[in-house]
């Protein structure tokens, strides 16, 4: 076999090729592993021979893939017109999703406890009414155990109204020290309207050790805010009432939009009400087993809409759930 008489009858043949069935004849007539190239190859004993017919695979195999570059460019052309496409031009780039904003407010908040040594904990969100009420000091006629206020499936089994009952599942795991934070989707029969949704998120913080005092809460839930609404962002504590904390404390963030001057965000306050906090009630240390003359701790509780509503002025927390892109996109 002439190696340079078949080379040129091969790129004579690519060359003929006007179609993509012609070129493939082509490919396995010269290329085929019955071709007299492939023989060739297959019997060779020297290795000269053998890098002059590895050449000619070469040159041929880039001479098929180029002729069928341009043919496939001739079809295009043929079908959409040569005024109508260029098709040399880049095609466009399809448009790329992002996190839905709930979803990066979350993630900020994962971050700020991540960086102080917390474990961030997503449980189930089916509880049992131990685990979120009994546990919780809740008592038996508290508001939140009523089927108006519940979503009760079966019994006992719930849809839980928020992240605490997390908390309580992991103290009855182990021995203190406890730091960590619970988010996830909670569940309430609330009438849908502009700042009340059935379904909603929360973060929920808390911590447990020897010698934990509202300092450290004061100290952690400032930390976060400034995390979340700027360095400037000041933070005050008003007495409150929570039957799974004692004392309980509301927590309100002084007004990101107004520097506390007063506006409507604000009510004209200078304050925007943020979160319930509060030192953990001794009566649920021992519901888990845990000494409340050794131990003590805080927790706190946020919603994550109420975060995005107030940093990014959403005035409708049902634009969270209507997934109309218009809104989506501005985050």
């Amino acid at each position: 076999m002439d190696p340079k008489a078949l080379e040129t009858e091969a790129q004579s043949a690519i060359a003929a090729a006007q179609t993509p069935a012609e070129l493939e004849d082509a490919r396995v007539r010269y290329l085929g592993r019955k071709s007299e190239l492939k023989q060739a190859l297959r019997e060779v004993r020297d290795r000269e021979s053998g890098m002059t017919l590895n050449a000619v695979r070469e040159r041929l195999e880039a001479a098929f893939a180029e002729r069928e570059e341009a043919l496939r460019g001739a079809e295009l052309v043929r079908v959409l017109g040569e005024e109508s496409a260029d098709v040399t031009l880049p095609g466009e780039a399809p448009p790329r999703g992002h996190y839905h904003l709930l979803t990066q407010i979350r993630r900020e908040v994962e971050d700020v406890f991540l960086g102080l040594g917390y474990e961030v904990v997503d449980g189930d969100e089916v509880e049992d009414t131990y685990h979120l009420f009994d546990a919780l000091n809740m008592p038996p006629g508290h508001v939140t155990r009523s089927p108006l206020h519940t979503l009760f499936l079966n019994g006992d089994v719930v849809l839980r109204t928020e992240t605490s009952a997390s908390q309580i599942r992991v103290m009855e795991s182990r021995e203190p020290p406890v730091y960590m934070v619970s988010l996830g989707r909670v569940y309430r029969r609330d009438t849908i309207e502009p700042t009340n949704y059935p379904i909603f998120h929360q973060v929920e913080g808390l911590a447990v050790a020897e010698g934990i005092t509202v300092a450290d809460l004061k100290g952690t839930v400032l930390h976060l805010c400034r995390a979340l609404f700027g360095e400037d962002a000041q933070v005050r504590f008003i007495t409150d009432f929570f039957p799974f904390t004692e004392p309980s404390l509301g927590v309100a963030v002084s007004c990101f939009l107004c520097g506390g001057e007063g506006c409507r965000t604000c009510k004209f306050t200078g304050w925007i009400e943020l979160a319930g906090s509060g030192l953990v009630d001794p009566n649920v240390l021992r519901n888990v087993g845990y000494d409340p003359d050794e131990v003590s701790g805080f927790a706190f509780g946020i919603g994550l809409e109420r975060i995005a509503m107030l940093r990014h002025g959403v005035p409708d927390i049902r634009l969270f759930w209507e997934n109309d892109l218009r809104f989506l996109e501005q985050f």
